[in-house]
């Protein structure tokens, strides 16, 4: 299995989410508008139901929305442990090559 991701994926993933909080926000908004004209042709659970949502909407949308900011808080995080593995990766080879002889690993070198 091979895995592998450039330096700014999870950044730019990061971006994407963002504008994807307020993209919902206006989408719920739009699902009650669009809904409106239906409101009186319905009854029963059905009604109900809507009912509830549209009571609910601003708690559902503040919900929604603080779902993926913990899912944006977690790519954040990603980034940053990828980012830190990166540099130490790079720090810990550049030590043990300083440390390495690699005149012994020429064969055949006098």
């Amino acid at each position: 299995m091979k895995f592998d991701m450039g330096s700014t994926t999870l950044s730019e993933l990061g971006k994407s989410t963002v504008g994807s909080s307020d993209d919902l926000g206006t989408l719920i908004k739009w699902l009650i508008q669009a809904a409106e004209p239906l409101e009186g042709k319905f009854n029963g659970a059905g009604k109900a139901a809507f009912d509830t949502f549209k009571l609910n909407a601003d708690e559902i949308t503040a919900a929604l929305n603080g779902s993926l900011s913990a899912i944006l808080g977690g790519q954040s995080g990603m980034d940053t442990a990828f980012g830190t593995g990166d540099v130490e990766l790079e720090d810990n080879a550049h030590q043990n090559m300083g440390s390495a002889n690699f005149d012994a690993a020429r064969f055949g070198a006098r």
